[in-house]
């Protein structure tokens, strides 16, 4: 996919301004393999899931998991909801959870959210972020959001958990198009 074709399809999918300027005049092959925004590339296979030499919504469901799991260690020790809440999706994507028991668990992650105090803000919002990968199974269009919201609590952590996520969905998700496409500008 050339670089038109690849800026038009973010206007296609209506890619924030942010996006779409940086990936001006890139490749799809350009954009996948230098972008560090994790939540970018899961935003973009979320979109495409499913169509043609693209992801799954499974597999895209699977990278928000691995992106949430970077929120883990935030969550205080005995806490288990939003480990298990990153289980039950993982699960689900492997066809031995229902969509019900994935929002029964992500439920359980956004109540431990919501009772966690102002001192335990941080792990809050990776418990909610835990919770957004469950979410991601039944939109997997806002999967990118489980490791970019645990990311924003903090400025100079957003930039490295976003890179580490990108890192992480480039592993893995593949993307068929990018080797037909050869890196052309």
């Amino acid at each position: 996919m050339t670089a038109k074709q690849f800026s038009a399809l973010l206007v296609e999918l209506d890619a924030c301004s942010e996006a779409q300027k940086w990936a001006k005049n890139k490749s799809l092959a350009v954009v996948w393999k230098t972008c560090k925004r994790g939540d970018w590339l899961l935003w973009l296979c979320g979109k495409m899931a499913d169509k043609p030499n693209w992801p799954t919504r499974k597999e895209v469901v699977l990278a928000a998991c691995d992106c949430a799991e970077l929120a883990r260690k935030h969550v205080p020790e005995g806490e288990d909801r939003p480990r298990k809440c990153i289980e039950t999706t993982r699960a689900w994507a492997a066809g031995t959870a229902t969509l019900d028991e994935v929002r029964t668990a992500r439920r359980a992650a956004y109540a431990y959210a919501a009772a966690a105090d102002a001192y335990a803000a941080y792990a809050a919002d990776a418990a909610y972020a835990a919770a957004y990968a469950a979410y991601a199974a039944v939109d997997a269009a806002y999967a990118y959001a489980a490791a970019a919201d645990a990311a924003y609590a903090d400025a100079a952590a957003s930039t490295k958990t976003l890179a580490t996520c990108a890192v992480l969905v480039r592993k893995r998700l593949k993307i068929a198009r990018i080797s037909k496409s050869r890196g052309t500008k």
